[in-house]
């Protein structure tokens, strides 16, 4: 009965950032659909803390987990590296779940980076990146393409204020989730969301089986 008049239903998460309609119409399961056109963000090449080049959001098979950070930061900067030590221990092994942490302050290169991750050793893996050096204007692609806050704090060039979030981006470059980590239950509802978010990816694109 399901299968002849029923319909599956699964649960996706918002898409966030501006929407407006391209004028097209895509045809869904017999239907006609309006073509909406979602805020995406564009892949910015950084340096690793291993001194090698890097790109984020360099391909169109992952999900990423991204916040801000500054070397010179004792405050959140530890906390939210903190949270992402947690994400990056639950999903260790499941490559397509890439985490970058990105440095806001020009001076931080990799003997900072090297020497800030160090509390975080045991959580690290291939998958997380903590990067520095941007190739464009770190605080107005925070602010207009992650949509969260950064800017320079005015008089002191050691100071930053950078957002208390975690971005959850899917694999088209659309932001699907923000995780104030001053929340207790966020961290774990990020864990949950990016399940959420793998399992669409796959329905996306499922694996293609060859015959035999």
């Amino acid at each position: 009965m399901v299968n002849k008049m029923g319909s599956n239903e699964y649960v996706k998460l918002p898409v966030f950032g501006e929407k407006s309609l391209s004028g097209k119409m895509n045809r869904v399961m017999g239907r006609e659909i309006p073509d909406t056109v979602f805020h995406q963000l564009k892949p910015v090449e950084f340096q690793n803390f291993d001194g090698k080049p890097i790109t984020f959001l360099g391909n169109d098979t992952s999900i990423y987990v991204a916040h801000l950070f500054y070397t010179k930061d004792e405050g959140l900067s530890k906390q939210l590296m903190q949270d992402m030590s947690t994400i990056a221990n639950r999903f260790k092994a499941n490559p397509q779940v890439e985490l970058f942490s990105i440095s806001v302050d020009p001076q931080d290169g990799p003997k900072e980076l090297q020497e800030f991750i160090k509390p975080f050793a045991e959580s690290m893996n291939p998958h997380w990146d903590v990067v520095s050096k941007p190739s464009v204007d770190i605080f107005s692609y925070a602010r207009e393409s992650m949509l969260i806050e950064a800017m320079p704090v005015v008089g002191d060039s050691n100071k930053f204020v950078i957002s208390n979030q975690l971005v959850l981006i899917d694999s088209k470059k659309r932001i699907r989730g923000l995780y104030d980590i001053s929340l207790r239950t966020e961290v774990d509802r990020l864990e949950d969301e990016i399940k959420v978010q793998l399992v669409e990816e796959f329905r996306n694109k499922p694996i293609k089986v060859e015959r035999k």
